[in-house]
């Protein structure tokens, strides 16, 4: 049977990995980018700008909440969602230091 080896690697290392695969399908970019060129939005928003339905930006949505990468509140039946900037900012401090490692060897 397969095991889950996550827990034998380094947090940091872990962390990173999870917020690429949250950014690791196109919809959840451009997700992300009509988020931050409107500085919050509605979900009903983000569904005009995409070629998806409804549902499945609220399921992208979700998986975007569920790394940290964005916030949402709730107001009534609509939810507007802003960048969690802070998140922002450790991972591309840490995928910095990534991209500096691996230039280091080249």
């Amino acid at each position: 049977m397969a095991q889950n080896k996550k827990n034998e690697f380094v947090k940091s290392e872990v962390e990173l990995a999870e917020f690429a695969k949250a950014l690791s399908h196109p919809a959840r970019v451009a997700i992300i980018k009509a988020i931050a060129e409107r500085n919050s939005c509605v979900c009903g928003e983000i569904v005009e700008v995409l070629p998806l339905a409804q549902s499945t930006v609220s399921q992208h949505l979700k998986e975007l909440l569920n790394a940290g990468l964005i916030q949402g509140t709730i107001d009534g039946t609509k939810s507007c969602y802003c960048i969690n900037s802070k998140m922002f900012e450790k991972f591309s401090k840490s995928i910095n230091k990534l991209f500096v490692i691996a230039q280091e060897q080249v």
